[in-house]
């Protein structure tokens, strides 16, 4: 017997897009566009068309993708929003068809594709576990033993008799995960199971992708976040525009797909909404384009607002180049309230925010801003420019803190005392 788990041969598919706001028809409507098909279908070819859609109304998530994953390896899928990752995730599950080519699995496929898919409402989490143990082929007596293990993992014991549609997202991944990964199947396939839930969940979600490679179990993994591809992945293939770019080792791949990223640079044109541009600088060198590691930094926000603000709040996210979730700058938790502003009025205003001392490594780090009034959401841009970080004598000992040594640099003193 073959120790393939996954065969992959020359995949593709390929969507339609609809043009036009769609509705309704009525019932006459719907018998006369019926009856005119036939006619519109002879005037197209009689005018040289051949009643087929049109290649541009045609979108290819998947091209000519070939690919096998033995027995017992875990794969980590990388790219872009929109590269075909989940789409391929889809056509192994079983949920779509493939244009073109086909897909071999053997084995029986647990899959995570979306929070609480197959999962209803109205039954509750207890209901839930057995409804989709059973759909994943497993017996009663198989849900019984595992179950306790299942709720303690999501920890929901005090909801698990209560209906899921009270859950909060949180609950319903964290629960829809462990009834995944503890009914044991032989393949795994998860999509970004590690972009919800809160720190906590995240490090058990970790530990339990390292319990399933380590039962020798197959698994594919799709995940922006690539520090995590590169800890629990043994190759990683690399999709962009539907096929694929690189099939390698996760280092190798996920190094050349970041090299391969065009950042924004230091300054962002954002266009005519609310945040007019963002730029950022070292003040104590203006004219120079580097940020070093142990500098000082200024981002300037500039907005512009039609109408005035209440409460007004900006809020930046930084994030690795591989997706680490790195630290947060936030008026609401940085500025005293007697600083605070009550509102913002109608016109063009500049934001500058200073980091006195930069301790992050050198990296390429994804910075996302959103202007909030209190807690509601103004604007949001989620990759609005790139910080990009160089070497800098942080420590001022000639050595410098390099990626390896983590994300962040932390002043300490040392102090030292002997006995003889």
């Amino acid at each position: 017997m073959s120790d393939v788990a996954i065969r992959v041969e020359d995949l593709s598919k390929t969507y339609r897009i609809e043009l036009g706001r769609a509705r309704y028809e009525t019932l006459r409507e719907a018998l006369v566009h019926g009856a005119m098909k036939p006619v519109s279908f002879v005037r197209r070819r009689f005018a040289g068309g051949d009643g087929k859609v049109s290649d541009e109304h045609l979108v290819a998530a998947l091209r000519g993708v070939s690919f096998e994953l033995p027995q017992g390896q875990v794969l980590g899928l990388i790219g872009h929003n929109g590269a075909g990752k989940t789409t391929l995730l889809k056509i192994l599950s079983r949920i779509t068809e493939p244009s073109g080519g086909h897909a071999e699995i053997r084995g029986r496929v647990g899959s995570l594709l979306e929070v609480g898919t197959g999962f209803h409402p109205e039954l509750t989490g207890r209901e839930n576990v057995f409804l989709n143990g059973a759909i994943l082929g497993m017996t009663k007596r198989e849900i019984e033993r595992k179950f306790d293990d299942i709720v303690a993992f999501a920890d929901v014991e005090r909801f698990v008799d209560t209906p899921v549609k009270r859950y909060s997202t949180g609950m319903h991944m964290r629960l829809a995960f462990a009834v995944a990964a503890f009914l044991e199947p032989e393949i795994l396939l998860v999509d970004e199971v590690l972009a919800v839930g809160d720190a906590a969940f995240q490090r058990r979600c970790l530990g339990k992708m390292g319990e399933v490679r380590n039962e020798g179990r197959t698994v594919v993994l799709v995940s922006h976040n690539l520090a995590a591809i590169e800890a629990l992945a043994d190759r990683a293939i690399w999709l962009g525009s539907g096929r694929v770019v690189e099939d390698s080792d996760p280092h190798s791949c996920v190094t050349r797909y970041l090299s391969a990223q065009r950042g924004d640079g230091h300054t962002a044109a954002l266009g005519d909404g609310v945040l007019s541009s963002v730029r950022i600088f070292d003040p104590e060198h203006p004219g120079s384009s580097a940020i070093r590691t142990g500098s000082a930094v200024c981002i300037e926000a500039t907005i512009t607002l039609r109408s005035a603000l209440a409460y007004p709040r900006l809020r930046y996210e930084l994030h690795s180049s591989r997706g680490v979730f790195v630290a947060t700058l936030d008026t609401w938790l940085q500025l005293p309230m007697e600083e605070y502003p009550e509102r913002l009025e109608a016109g063009i205003h500049r934001i500058a925010t200073t980091i006195p001392m930069l301790n992050l490594v050198p990296d390429r780090y994804h910075v996302g801003v959103r202007v909030m009034a209190h807690r509601d959401v103004v604007e949001e841009i989620q990759d609005a420019f790139v910080l990009e970080v160089e070497e800098g004598d942080f420590f001022g000992t000639g050595r410098p803190p390099r990626t390896h040594h983590g994300v962040a640099a932390l002043e300490a003193h040392w102090d030292l005392e002997s006995t003889p």
